[in-house]
């Protein structure tokens, strides 16, 4: 059988000959263009890429996309499955399409599936097209969205114009004194409803400062001296001991390190540009001369897999809609690719093209807290316990404090000031009385 190329090969033969191919396997009649039109979906899903180069995580994320319409029902969900496992298996013998398609998996609830008003809703959806029209991170996005639903759903008889700054502070007030929230959860949620009043709404609250606040507790971060950092990167492998050196050697947070683009790296001036960092701040940050080679081989390879998937009808990387719309095409140039990228490529879910994402930040976490068991650190070791330590080793070389917080990206410097308890170690000038027995 003659095997698709693409989306736009997909003409009335090939939907027929799938019709053909699913009389052969007793599906009835009167269900067949139900199945024919699950499957143009999935074709408009991805965008018009080959179906013969799709692989099983293209179809988990289109089953899981419809899976979000509330509406659909579980037996639609299943025919929509079968649908797709007898084009793959049967229509077009890709080998993977293999065994016999499950039920339904059970969807954990969700706070934006809770008993909102239309009203409601329609102010969540407001906010969101605020939010995304304003090129805010989608993690960002995703965080203010679930605050104000939370904050809609604490008063589910009220519309959102007879809410007020004291309605605000009641909030505020549970979440310090009976959820018992930590002080940065509670400034996210602050800052999320300041977004919905006065952003989304355009409406200016006024001063309702005067709410209870979650109290600070006071920790210093965890630090590694330099023999157990040393000791930490022996037990790594590349990549995780080339974006470990980054984490430890620039200073950079782990999103920041997975999220580097092949321009941002200016191998002339050893400096790295931090773009769209915490707080949407871009910043300098020093190129270690021990990554410089491995980062340049490390490139090479992405250039590599860029070309290759190139050839393959893919290998745009996601860019911001505003800078899409800049400059098209760009996506597709590899200097904007990922240093690290993914294994794997994957369906964008919002617009249902298949892109190769940068690499998941939960497999370096897994490989750092494995390499701290191995070499038997005590210490809970984590990515971001690097860059506590390059701070903190810093300062105890007598780095000037404003440098440093210019190089971490903190805008006050009191954030930076918790790492000089290095500075006034207690007990390297006294003597316990416990060694005079």
């Amino acid at each position: 059988m003659s095997k698709p190329v693409g989306g736009t090969t997909l003409n009335a033969h090939f939907w027929q000959t799938y019709e053909n191919c699913l009389i052969k396997h007793s599906i009835k009649p009167q269900h067949i263009r139900w199945y024919i039109g699950w499957c143009q979906q999935f074709v408009q899903f991805i965008g018009g890429r080959p179906l013969i180069e799709c692989q099983p995580e293209h179809v988990s994320a289109f089953l899981d996309n419809i899976q979000g319409n509330a509406s659909l029902k579980d037996w639609q969900w299943g025919q929509a499955r079968i649908a797709l496992w007898h084009l793959f298996r049967d229509h077009l013998e890709i080998p993977w399409a293999v065994g016999k398609p499950g039920p339904r998996p059970v969807v954990k609830e969700n706070l934006s599936d809770k008993s909102l008003s239309v009203a409601h809703q329609t102010s969540i959806k407001k906010m969101r097209s605020t939010l995304i029209g304003r090129q805010y991170a989608k993690r960002t996005q995703s965080a203010y969205l679930d605050w104000a639903t939370r904050f809609l759903v604490y008063y589910p008889q009220r519309k959102i114009a007879d809410l007020d700054a004291n309605s605000v502070k009641t909030y505020l007030t549970h979440l310090a004194e009976v959820v018992n929230v930590a002080v940065n959860t509670q400034k996210q949620a602050l800052n999320a409803l300041v977004y919905l009043f006065q952003i989304s709404e355009e409406r200016d609250l006024g001063d309702f400062s005067d709410f209870s606040r979650a109290r600070k507790p006071i920790k210093v971060p965890v630090v590694l001296s330099r023999d157990e950092v040393s000791l930490l990167l022996a037990h790594l492998q590349p990549p995780h001991l080339l974006i470990s050196h980054l984490l430890y050697g620039a200073g950079l947070r782990l999103m920041e390190a997975v999220r580097l683009r092949v321009k941002d790296v200016d191998f002339a001036n050893n400096q790295i540009l931090i773009r769209d960092g915490k707080g949407r701040k871009d910043r300098i940050a020093i190129l270690p001369a021990l990554c410089i080679n491995s980062l340049r081989e490390q490139i090479a390879k992405a250039r590599t897999v860029h070309a290759e998937d190139l050839q393959r009808g893919y290998g745009e990387a996601w860019l911001p809609s505003a800078l899409a719309k800049k400059y098209p095409g760009a996506g597709a140039d590899w200097r904007w690719q990922y240093i690290f990228m993914a294994t794997k490529i994957s369906v964008d879910p919002e617009s249902g093209k298949i892109r190769r994402h940068h690499y998941d930040e939960s497999t370096i976490q897994s490989a750092v807290r494995t390499a701290a068991r191995k070499c038997g650190l005590s210490k809970t070791v984590t990515p971001h316990t690097l860059r506590h330590s390059f701070a903190t080793h810093l300062l105890e070389s007598g780095s000037d404090i404003r440098t440093v917080q210019e190089l971490l990206g903190h805008s006050d410097v009191s954030t930076t000031m918790i790492y000089t308890h290095v500075l006034n170690k207690p007990g390297l000038a006294v003597t316990s009385p416990v060694d005079k027995l």
